[in-house]
């Protein structure tokens, strides 16, 4: 894009067959449009409504890439490698409340006009049992909770500019030189920045990296940490013979508190250009060499077994042990490309030879049978699920064992965690979402194109026998230990530290600490992309409009693809046909995004927004042509660092879901009981999801999960009915006293559905019996004693049938015998009560399932809300951190747990 664009009008036309947008947006051209789509004035954005059904339409007949039928899948992990897997699993991610219904009475002392959600606090919570509304939910149940949004979403907005200006009047207020001491303040960015003039900076995309360019790291500092705990005092020594004193594990931990590098109070470390001074590792872990297929496992072709070549031997196990993926196996693009790299290696290997050694050309993959080698593969998996406990135990420590001297690395003399030290074994490429490469084989990683980091004055680890390393290198400003390239997609692979190292976390600090400088430029910006939506420069234009969608809907910015990739895109790179345009304002998205999953948003815009895309897909514009075509993802981000330095457009998603996280804390009151607690921080969580656009398709197990844990709660139900009737059996008088009413069994829990709960109980104590049973059984033998007899099985199994006769007893006789040791009116009393309890946390856990099936809460968690604000809500109001991060993820955010108290701010 030159100057000369800018300057002299171009003519709207196709040149080599590609539409080119006008250089200048002719005055007469809003005017048309602002008569076509009356304007009643500006119009806020509204919430999203992703993955909603399309509606019947007149205007720009959608398209998708190849997608009609697509689904969005729910992003599951960080990484595809899962490094830190509890960050996507349910523990994570498991709701542990659900929306109470409120009373639809309210008193209204205000006008109708003043009754709206914009009057209620944004977070004005109370425990489930008291009578406050649910996130965004007014006396008004019928309206849609998307529309009750829009409105916080404008004082969010409102709040954001007034606190961008408060916080640059303070700035300018304050001496320019203060003492050491004084610089730092909860309220400012720690990482301080010099006041950058505005000018435009170099693009600085590849510098933002959340993961692969963390800051650099520092030799820990010989003296205490500044910032430390109150020092016990010391424990005056005892006269006489010293004894060795053996220490304790909390001496142990005391130490390596002691020992502990907090480099986050130091934020004027790990900055600088070069990462490490000294680097030691023993390199990386290869996959095992194949192991050919018994003899009498083939593969058959045409109905005649064939031997193979060991490499493509090799190949064919790949397709033939996943035939029970029919996503992957029956998907044509994934047996084309499969069948093409086999048939390549089939000419190179001469093919396969039938008994007799003659010759078998495989030429067509629907006469090849992969069946046998399935089933072998299957039997295989079966004989490893078979092992005792003792034996899987055994063959995880000799891996272990095997694997220990590459899990750790000396960084400038500290020991840190080696994240994905193991090459990829060779398989067949799979790919997310609808990618073009799918069944590709991935082929073997060699020494010979490894190359090492590692410094200068360490041992170079030495290369499997017979082999050589590529290259060894001594870069001491890259933070990976080991780097190669793969073959689908030519990228580079790296070994890098753990999510738990010194590098890792200055890198998740450094994206949480950019996104709070931007708290300070954000009103302007916004004020700037909304004036520019009517420049008269049609680059001008197209870039407010674009920066709108990134900061409003949070839209990935995109960037160029090659011919060879995935047909991905973001925002900048939008087909013509990934945009359809509803009169007035209402606009579809529907593209191929990240790891090309399908991304299908209808959203409410500015009514300006909406002509400029009209303007932008203006004819001769057609499918394929691009949208933002006088825009690219590197001039975006050019013109982003003239208000922030490091500036980019994904920044925006970090800044808005932590910003609007903050805010819902201030406000919050959490009060009642941990799961109570637990279940207004989902709500604050489940708001940020909702208005950031973080939102996920129904998973298709939702129903089948909600339907089980309904069951547990009737389970329950009978169980405290039944504890009641314990006590009219040890107390008949209790029932008049208590009234009839109080010992009646709800009426939904009918005898059918007795009857089943009584018939799965016993299957399931039996199950318990027997897991017990294999499980001491193991014990005895890895102990060298005698195991016990199947006999003995089956006497405790009487355990299990004895329950049933009890049980159906009592449902035919209504009357249930008193349980435990000394039973009492006042024992069954408080069992009533834990019961009560019981109920009542699971009945909030599966209600927050059901409000959070369409809201990704672990990506906001995770990914975009500064973990310091979970920290502050955690020691605020007095939750265990475990109740909201994993034991990796926990590891993972140890210097968002140490470094904030509960009076932090973001």
């Amino acid at each position: 894009m030159s100057s000369s664009d800018d300057d002299a009008p171009i003519a709207r036309g196709r040149t080599n067959g590609v539409a080119k947008s006008e250089a200048r947006i002719p005055l007469e051209v809003d005017q048309k449009l602002d008569k076509e789509f009356p304007s009643n004035g500006h119009v806020e954005p509204g919430v999203s409504v992703r993955m909603g059904p399309i509606e019947p339409m007149d205007v720009d007949l959608p398209a998708t890439n190849g997608t009609v039928n697509g689904k969005r899948k729910a992003r599951n992990s960080i990484t595809n490698g899962k490094s830190y897997k509890e960050a996507s699993s349910d523990e994570d991610d498991k709701p542990l409340n659900k929306r109470r219904r409120t009373s639809q009475q309210v008193a209204q002392t205000k006008d109708d006009s003043e009754s709206e959600l914009s009057d209620v606090p944004l977070v004005a919570r109370k425990p489930p049992k008291a009578t406050a509304t649910q996130i965004g939910e007014s006396s008004d149940s019928d309206t849609p909770l998307n529309e009750k949004l829009v409105k916080q979403k404008e004082k969010i907005e409102q709040a954001a500019a007034k606190e961008a200006k408060a916080i640059r009047n303070k700035e300018k207020a304050a001496p320019k030189r203060k003492p050491k001491e004084e610089s730092d303040s909860d309220d400012e960015p720690i990482i301080k920045k010099k006041k950058q003039p505005a000018k435009r900076v170099s693009n600085a995309v590849k510098d933002e990296s959340d993961s692969d360019v963390p800051l650099a790291k520092k030799k820990a500092p010989a003296k205490t940490p500044a910032k430390k705990a109150k020092a016990e005092p010391a424990t005056p020594a005892k006269k006489g013979k010293a004894k060795a004193v053996t220490k304790t594990e909390q001496d142990e931990e005391a130490d390596q508190e002691e020992d502990e590098y907090r480099w986050w109070e130091d934020p004027t470390k790990g900055d600088g250009s070069k990462k490490w001074t000294t680097l030691e590792h023993n390199g990386v872990v290869f996959p095992p060499e194949y192991q050919p297929l018994p003899k009498h496992v083939k593969l058959i072709y045409d109905g005649i077994p064939v031997t193979l070549h060991p490499e493509a031997e090799e190949v064919a196990t790949f397709f033939g042990s996943m035939l029970n993926s029919t996503h992957n196996v029956e998907n044509p693009t994934f047996v084309k490309n499969f069948f093409e790299d086999f048939s390549t290696l089939l000419k190179k290997t001469g093919h396969g030879k039938d008994k007799d050694g003659n010759t078998v050309k495989i030429t067509s993959f629907e006469k090849c049978d992969f069946k046998p080698i399935f089933e072998w593969f299957e039997s295989e998996r079966a004989k490893k699920k078979a092992l005792s406990a003792a034996e899987k135990k055994a063959l995880k420590a000799e891996k272990d064992e095997a694997e220990a001297p590459y899990m750790f690395c000396t960084w400038d003399g500290r020991k840190q965690k080696v994240g994905n030290f193991r090459v990829e074994p060779p398989s067949l490429f799979r790919g997310r979402g609808e990618h073009p490469k799918t069944g590709r084989v991935k082929k073997r990683v060699m020494p010979e194109q490894i190359t090492i980091n590692i410094g200068k004055e360490a041992k170079v680890p030495e290369p499997p026998a017979g082999h050589r390393w590529k290259e060894v290198k001594h870069d001491q400003e890259g933070t990976w230990l080991a780097m190669w390239q793969e073959n689908i997609n030519g990228a580079y692979k790296y070994v890098m530290l753990a999510a738990n190292s010194d590098i890792k976390g200055q890198s998740d600090y450094k994206k949480f600490e950019k996104a709070r400088e931007l708290k300070k430029h954000i009103d302007r910006i916004r004020t700037d992309y909304k004036r520019d939506l009517k420049g008269e420069k049609m680059a001008d234009r197209q870039r407010a409009t674009a920066i709108y969608l990134i900061d409003q809907f949070a839209l990935r910015a995109g960037n160029e693809k090659g011919e060879d990739e995935a047909d991905t895109v973001g925002c900048c790179s939008l087909k013509f046909e990934h945009v359809t345009l509803k009169p007035p304002n209402k606009v579809i998205f529907d593209f191929l995004g990240k790891d090309s999953i399908r991304f299908y948003d209808e959203v409410t815009v500015d009514e300006q927004v909406f002509k400029n895309l009209k303007i932008f897909k203006k004819a001769p514009k057609t499918t394929g042509d691009d949208i933002f075509d006088r825009l690219t993802t590197s001039a975006l981000n050019k013109h982003l660092t003239s208000y922030m330095p490091g500036l980019t457009a994904k920044v925006f998603r970090t800044y808005n879901a932590s910003w609007t996280m903050a805010r819902l804390l201030k406000e919050m009151k959490a009060t009642g009981t941990i799961p109570e607690k637990v279940k207004q921080y989902n709500d604050a969580n489940r708001e940020v999801a909702i208005l950031c656009n973080h939102k996920r398709t129904v998973a298709a197990g939702h129903a089948g999960s909600i339907e089980k844990m309904q069951e547990r709660i009737n389970g329950l139900r009978y169980q405290l009915w039944r504890t009641k009737q314990m006590i009219i059996d040890i107390d008949p008088k209790q029932k008049k006293k208590k009234g009839a009413d109080f010992f009646e069994r709800p009426e939904d829990l009918t005898d059918e559905w007795v009857v089943d709960h009584i018939e799965k109980e016993v299957e399931e104590k039996r199950t318990k019996i027997q897991k017990k049973f294999e499980k001491d059984n193991e014990k005895l033998k890895a102990n060298g004693e005698k195991e016990m007899k199947p006999k003995a099985l089956d006497e405790l199994l009487k355990e299990a049938d004895d329950l049933g006769k009890k049980m159906r007893k009592e449902h035919k006789t209504g009357k249930v015998e008193a349980e435990g040791k000394g039973p009492t009116v006042e024992k069954m009393e408080a069992n009533i009560e834990k019961l009560n309890q019981r109920i009542e946390n699971m009945k909030i856990q599966m209600e927050d399932k059901e409000g959070n099936k369409e809201v990704a809460l672990g990506t906001s968690k995770i990914n975009y809300i500064d973990p310091r604000l979970t920290v502050v809500f955690s020691k605020k109001f007095n939750v265990p951190i475990e109740r909201f991060f994993s034991k990796t993820l926990r590891e993972k955010f140890d210097w968002a747990i140490k470094s904030v108290d509960e009076d932090w701010d973001f």
